[in-house]
């Protein structure tokens, strides 16, 4: 599709490869509040560590129409469950368990026009369970946080993720797990 419409080679873009404090730190040095038509931000909050103040500075962003885009794990899905229950063991990062009901209660308490939809995503994640497995070894990295996830876990806590993945987050049809996830979608107004 992209190919075929001529007229999105017209759309300016620009790709910051920095992290989001970092960004807002050169924002605030240059006194440049240049305005975006959008922004987004997904998957990214779990990295921040004032929600409140960093969905307040990209809103404060916006040109009049424009639209910031929070995409973000939402509960009942097996991401949600996953950190739940492993956090503490997988990582140290404070907000892996980060659920969209908080960036809610901010974007409330900011008094914010927002609009939210509920994504399913469904993963083959068969592959997970075959040791050695590239792809499934990827995907544990993904769902985890664990570079090399058979070697980096011990025995037990493997086995503990590997069988919550399954039997927990999952299904399991003609040979297939099929991971389930839900992803919210919420779609902010200047």
């Amino acid at each position: 599709m992209v190919p075929k419409t001529v007229n999105l080679q017209e759309i300016p873009f620009v790709w910051h490869n920095m992290t989001s404090k970092e960004y807002e730190k050169q924002v605030k040095e240059k006194g440049n509040m240049k305005k975006f038509d959008f922004i987004h931000m997904i998957q990214m909050l779990y990295y921040i560590d004032d929600l409140a103040e960093t969905i307040k500075f990209f809103h404060s962003l916006l040109k009049k129409n424009g639209m910031l885009m929070i995409m973000h794990n939402a509960p009942g899905g097996g991401w949600g469950i996953l950190w739940k229950k492993y956090k503490n063991v997988l990582t140290n990062k404070s907000n892996m368990d980060l659920m969209v009901e908080e960036i809610i209660f901010h974007l409330n308490s900011l008094g914010l026009n927002y609009k939210e939809h509920i994504i399913p995503i469904y993963v083959d994640i068969t592959d997970c369970f075959t040791e050695g497995n590239e792809m499934g070894e990827l995907l544990l990295h993904f769902l985890t946080d664990q570079v090399n996830f058979y070697q980096s876990l011990n025995p037990e806590l493997r086995a503990g993720i590997l069988d919550l993945l399954r039997n927990t987050c999952s299904t399991e049809k003609n040979g297939r797990v099929t991971y389930r996830n839900y992803i919210s979608c919420i779609i902010v107004h200047a």
